[in-house]
């Protein structure tokens, strides 16, 4: 039995699906896992909290939060590493000034420049924007193949674990062309179509980090940031047509897990997943 715990600080995109992805019918065998998160705030006081878990004595920990290089996530991160764990961080595009840190320190990353910032202007988000913008960025990036990328290689580390080894951390940005593959298209215009979506996503990031750091007057960040919002809205309709070509043709794959935390895979709807 594997022991896995994640460290949620903030929110990213993927933060609200990342635990799941390992599980999603809740019946492996091979795992354990316990979550600690911090709800939107990731200061190093509240960073503090990820002590709860680490009590629990994780084999694997992950750490997920916005910009990596900010002094809350790294300081959970640091906590994790003096005691002796393995850890893996994900974040999105600002965490790239981080990588030289997280390789020198022997941290495993998974960076998504397409995990994109969100309108955070008073004038703009509300709670209902705020939870559309993540629902709209979770399609994106599941359709993309963004979290398969994620599962695939956190289930690696897994693997290595359950045999014994040490584990190879991945160190990844997750780029559009390399999520990409992980989807399995079999559709050459359905990945262009994700690969579309995807850079739709950075420029989304782009938009609102404008609108929310460089732009002072409302009357110019207001509309950026709204601006920002209506693009996500037609990446994540072009990221459905993608899915939808692959069903069409009864292509789209699926790669469940089994109990024994096994990878199954099958592509027509009614075949049964084999090994």
């Amino acid at each position: 039995m594997v022991k896995i715990g994640f460290v949620k600080l903030g929110n990213i995109g993927t933060s609200r699906i990342v635990d799941l992805l390992l599980d999603e019918r809740a019946d492996r065998e091979d795992i354990d896992v316990r979550v600690v998160g911090t709800g939107a705030k990731m200061t190093p006081e509240v960073a503090g909290d990820a002590r709860w878990l680490l009590d629990w004595e994780p084999d694997l920990v992950v750490v997920i939060s916005p910009n990596a290089a900010l002094p809350g996530p790294k300081r959970a991160r640091e906590m994790v590493k003096e005691r002796g764990k393995p850890c893996i961080v994900i974040s999105d595009g600002p965490a790239k000034k981080a990588v030289n840190e997280l390789k020198e320190n022997g941290f495993g990353y998974l960076i998504i420049p397409g995990d994109p910032m969100i309108g955070a202007r008073r004038e703009f988000l509300d709670p209902l924007e705020m939870s559309i913008f993540n629902s709209d960025v979770l399609a994106v990036l599941t359709i993309t193949g963004v979290m398969r990328f994620v599962q695939e290689e956190i289930d690696r580390v897994i693997e290595e674990l359950k045999a014994g080894k040490e584990p190879e951390l991945p160190q990844a940005i997750v780029t559009a062309e390399k999520a990409v593959e992980r989807a399995m298209f079999s559709n050459p215009y359905a990945k262009a179509k994700a690969i579309a979506a995807y850079n739709m996503l950075e420029r989304v990031a782009d938009m609102d980090s404008r609108g929310c750091f460089v732009l002072k007057d409302p009357a110019d960040y207001v509309p950026m940031v709204a601006a920002a919002h209506e693009l996500l809205r037609v990446a994540a309709e072009l990221a459905f047509e993608a899915r939808e070509m692959e069903k069409q043709t009864d292509s789209l794959v699926r790669t469940p897990h089994a109990r024994t935390g096994a990878l199954m895979k099958k592509q027509k709807l009614l075949e049964k997943p084999g090994a």
